[in-house]
């Protein structure tokens, strides 16, 4: 039912009506004038006026005007016993909903009020589902920005909200997480919901260029800045004004570089290589590492201005150990992608999802889309089958290290023991792929970038060139004197020096 208001100078029109109307259910108020009318609206609301014109004070249209004015959708039915053309037509250009002439039949009166009522009623629905719809829409633009990051586990519902909010300020963020937790899909999530979202988003690896090459990337440069430079080059920060850019792997920066970017996160403005004037930039930026930045500060490797700069607001992605109740759902969807790219329809075999499930993903993600891609590939049934899947997932047994050693009964370093085997792993990888980096960085489940830092962490890097020298010393020896190794021992120096052969 609805909230109406009776508004007549007649002690008996308004009893009338209040009583015709309360008949039927509705909440009634009454007014004597347009001035007491105004009153009650402004303490409370009404849907409908029923108002007559000829009042003292203020009249019927006067008050027309004023209600709309305080409540553009209030709907007013007039009533008079001196109806002319005239005020009937200024009536309604303020929007009356209709004119009834006094003396009234009550069933015409009680449909006019019916049918104004009824417009409110389908003003209100639709303006229901318009709202309903809108945020069924953003609810479905927000879903469909994040499609791509797979995971309903506490720590992912916690990320989504996070990208969520993020993505509405201009702040720089910094994603860190391990290889292969899908840090650009983060990255493009933020610029995806943000008001930014229809400029261009704009992705760099920083670790794939060397000094001179990331600057010109980055900045741009002009014409006979160097050789080959025949024509001016916008940089890509150039590409995504008033969008993102993405610097990915900013760890690999180096020094001068550092300098240079965080004077442009500063000034908002760059120099392109060779020019002499500056240029304004307003692009927003999204950094991602897989290296601890906080630990290259105190090392001195990273500035730790720039650091604090790009670091706003920090977002840490989970590793795939760290949120394995989202394993079968991942796995599910890359098997719908992979199986879709060769039209076949597959499943997953309840033994090969549980080894999916016990193993430790030291690649994440982008390791467990790899071995589904890996077996859609070799599966020639409709369902994917442990032996589909990588040796070291099927033989992987999570109790076996704990089981190979007994707990020194004095204790031990938890953190040199664990130095000590991590550097063991490497050694052994790149001495079962006779060097090649790539290859152990696979074996090991890592990316080249993540074995070479590896590599920087231990030492080995100058251990292997130690070997390569010492190996090139003994070849130039004619013939094997009696203070020369062993064979045995040449034989062992050989095999681990051709573990140092794929960083040449």
């Amino acid at each position: 039912m609805a909230n109406l208001l009776i508004v007549d100078d007649e002690l008996g029109m308004r009893q009338f009506l209040t009583h015709l109307f309360q008949r039927d259910g509705h909440s009634v108020r009454a007014a004597t004038n347009g001035h007491e009318a105004m009153e009650l609206l402004r303490v409370a609301p009404a849907e409908l006026i029923i108002s007559d014109v000829r009042m003292p004070d203020m009249n019927g249209i006067e008050l027309l005007r004023a209600a709309r004015a305080l409540l553009p959708d209030v709907e007013v039915v007039m009533m008079t016993a001196f109806a002319n053309v005239d005020s009937a037509r200024e009536a309604f250009l303020l929007g009356a909903y209709d004119f009834v002439q006094k003396p009234f039949d009550n069933d015409l009166l009680k449909e006019t009020v019916a049918r104004a009522l009824g417009k409110i009623s389908l003003i209100k629905e639709k303006e229901a589902l318009l709202e309903e719809n809108k945020a069924l829409i953003q609810g479905q633009r927000t879903r469909g920005k994040l499609n791509n990051i797979i995971g309903r586990s506490p720590k992912m519902q916690a990320l989504y909200q996070m990208i969520e909010t993020v993505a509405q300020v201009q702040s720089t963020v910094l994603v860190t997480g391990e290889s292969g937790t899908g840090k650009e899909l983060v990255a493009r999530a933020i610029h995806d919901l943000g008001p930014r979202a229809e400029k261009p988003f704009v992705s760099i690896n920083c670790g794939a260029f060397t000094e001179t090459l990331l600057e010109s990337e980055l900045f741009g440069y002009v014409k006979g800045s160097f050789t080959g430079a025949n024509t001016n080059r916008k940089g890509l920060f150039e590409a995504a004004n008033t969008g993102t850019i993405f610097l990915d792997e900013i760890g690999e920066m180096s020094p001068a570089m550092q300098v240079k970017l965080l004077r442009v996160l500063q000034e908002r403005k760059l120099r392109p290589v060779g020019a002499t004037e500056e240029t304004m930039v307003d692009t927003r930026v999204i950094a991602a590492t897989n290296r601890d930045l906080s630990s290259m500060v105190k090392e001195g490797t990273f500035r730790e201005d720039l650091y604090y700069r790009i670091s706003v607001i920090p977002i840490e992605l989970p590793s795939l150990r760290e949120r394995t109740e989202d394993i079968p759902e991942l796995a599910k969807h890359f098997v719908e992608k992979f199986a879709a790219g060769v039209g076949r329809t597959l499943t997953i075999s309840e033994p090969a999802m549980r080894l999916l499930e016990n193993y430790v993903w030291p690649g994440n993600v982008r390791e467990l889309e790899h071995a589904i891609e890996r077996a859609i590939a070799l599966e020639t049934t409709d369902s994917i089958q442990p032996e589909r899947l990588p040796e070291k997932i099927t033989n992987y047994n999570s109790h076996r290290i704990a089981e190979s050693f007994e707990f020194p009964e004095e204790g031990l370093n938890l953190t040199a023991h664990l130095d000590q085997l991590e550097k063991t792993y490497v050694l052994e990888a790149l001495r079962r792929t006779a060097g090649n980096q790539t290859n152990a960085a696979e074996l090991l489940g890592l990316s080249v970038r993540s074995l070479r830092h590896l590599l920087d962490k231990h030492g080995i890097r100058s251990l292997t060139a130690q070997m390569r020298d010492e190996r090139r010393t003994s070849e130039s020896t004619p013939r094997r004197r009696a203070s020369d190794p062993s064979p045995r021992r040449r034989a062992d120096d050989e095999s681990e020096f051709a573990a140092s052969a794929g960083e040449s």
